[in-house]
């Protein structure tokens, strides 16, 4: 009889953990207000990708906004949105979303999602150091327009 080898951790797990074992986190998501709804961040690896549950109220957009290096895909969870995305304002594509509908935006794409219906959208995106101040917005009803305020 052979014995089978055993796996062995990367070597970052084993330099955090003399045990070599991986260690599960839990912690409370944060959620941002936002004047559209909210969002709920529930995952940030630094470096790696950033989870998000986002709510909009029905009527409200987000901004006209494109990223200059991150990069997001949204998949559409409830509800009804127009998506609206293109290379510059004046050549947008529209698209109507419901459940399951998917689009994924490298950087500099422009996009809105304005909500016909209350929606509920993931995004997950890339969590490179200051991904959060990543946001051009070209136009915004909440007078945010050119800064990365919430």
């Amino acid at each position: 009889m052979t014995s089978q080898p055993q796996a062995q951790p990367p070597a970052d797990v084993a330099a955090d953990n003399p045990a070599g074992v991986p260690q599960a986190e839990i912690y409370p998501a944060s959620t941002q207000a936002k004047p559209w709804g909210r969002e709920l961040i529930f995952a940030v690896v630094p470096g790696k990708y950033v989870g998000k549950v986002i709510q909009v109220n029905a009527g409200h957009s987000l901004s006209l906004q494109y990223h200059r290096e991150k990069e997001e895909t949204i998949s559409m969870v409830t509800g009804e949105a127009l998506v609206r995305y293109g290379p510059a304002a004046d050549q947008l594509t529209d698209a109507t979303f419901g459940p399951g509908d998917t689009i994924h935006l490298p950087p500099g794409v422009l996009h809105r999602i304005t909500a016909i219906t209350d929606v509920t959208f993931v995004e997950s995106s890339t969590a490179y150091p200051g991904w959060r101040e990543d946001v051009v917005r070209a136009e915004d009803a909440y007078g945010r327009t050119g800064t990365s305020a919430p």
